[in-house]
C-alpha cells in the first residue's frame, strides 16, 4: 500500500471516530446547551439538515453524511439511523415524526426514504435496501419493515453464509398500518389503505383497501369520492 493511501484511510478513519464521539457527546446532552449545540453542530455533519429540526438526546447515527433531515422532523429518544453502504441514502422529508425507539438501516447501496408528514410509531424497524413510505401515513408502535431476506437455498452451508437477496417496499401515501404489522420484502401497499393490527404482509395489497390476518388479506374497500359530484361513488364494501 503506498504512503497517499495509507494516509487517506486513515484520515478517513480518523474523521469517522472524531464524527463518532461528536455525537456521543451532544447526543447524551439533556439540557438546553445540549438542544443548542446540536442545533449548530448537526448541519456541519449530515448530508442536507433542514431548519427546526427537533432531536432528542441519546439518538444515534451512523455515517450521517449520507443522512437528509428535511424542515421540522422531530426525532424522539432512542432512535437509531444507520446510513451503511458507500452510496446509500436515508431522507427523511419535511415534518416527519420519529417516535421512540425507531430503528432504520440501509444495507448495501440502499435508498430508504419516508415522506412528508408521516408518523412513525415506537421501536418500528425499516431494514433494507429499497424502503419508499409516501406522505401522510401513520405507522403504528412495533412494525417490521424487512426489505431484505437471507437466502438458504443450499442445506450444506449455514443460513448466515449464503448472502441475501433484495427487491424493496413501498407504502404509498395516506397509509395506516397498524401495530405489530410485519411487511415483508417485495410488497407494495397502495395509497389510502389500512392494514389492522398484527397483521403479516406479504402480497401486495391494492390502493384503499383494508387488509387484515396472517398471511393479510383484504376484506374490504374503502370508500372512495367522485370528483364530478363530491358524493362518494363507492361506500365500504366486502371484497
Amino acid at each position: 500500500m503506498s504512503v497517499s493511501r495509507f494516509l487517506y484511510k486513515l484520515k478517513k478513519f480518523s474523521r469517522r471516530i472524531f464524527v463518532h464521539a461528536l455525537f456521543a457527546l451532544l447526543s447524551s446532552l439533556h439540557s438546553y446547551l445540549g438542544i443548542l449545540l446540536r442545533k449548530y453542530a448537526y448541519p456541519c455533519i449530515f448530508g442536507e439538515f433542514g431548519a427546526h429540526v427537533r432531536i432528542a438526546p441519546l439518538v444515534e447515527f451512523v455515517n450521517p453524511l449520507g443522512i437528509y433531515i428535511e424542515p421540522c422532523v422531530k426525532i424522539m429518544q432512542s432512535v437509531r439511523i444507520q446510513c451503511l453502504g458507500a452510496a446509500s441514502r436515508i431522507v427523511l422529508h419535511s415534518q416527519v415524526v420519529l417516535d421512540k425507539g425507531v430503528d432504520i438501516k440501509t444495507h448495501r447501496s440502499g435508498r430508504i426514504k419516508v415522506g412528508s408528514n408521516t408518523y412513525i410509531g415506537p421501536f418500528t424497524c425499516l431494514s433494507g435496501d429499497s424502503i419508499f413510505i409516501g406522505h401522510d401515513c401513520l405507522i403504528a408502535a412495533h412494525c417490521s419493515i424487512y426489505a431484505n431476506n437471507h437466502q438458504f437455498a443450499d442445506p450444506h452451508t449455514l443460513i448466515r453464509l449464503q448472502g441475501h437477496s433484495y427487491k424493496g417496499i413501498t407504502i404509498e401515501s395516506n397509509c395506516w398500518i397498524g401495530a405489530g404489522v410485519t411487511i415483508l420484502d417485495g410488497v407494495s401497499i397502495g395509497k389510502g389503505s389500512v392494514v389492522g393490527a398484527g397483521s403479516v404482509v406479504t402480497k401486495s395489497i391494492p390502493s384503499f383497501s383494508v387488509a387484515v390476518g396472517v398471511p393479510a388479506r383484504v376484506i374490504k374497500r374503502r370508500k372512495r369520492r367522485n370528483a364530478n359530484s363530491g358524493s362518494f361513488r363507492r361506500s365500504l364494501t366486502t371484497a
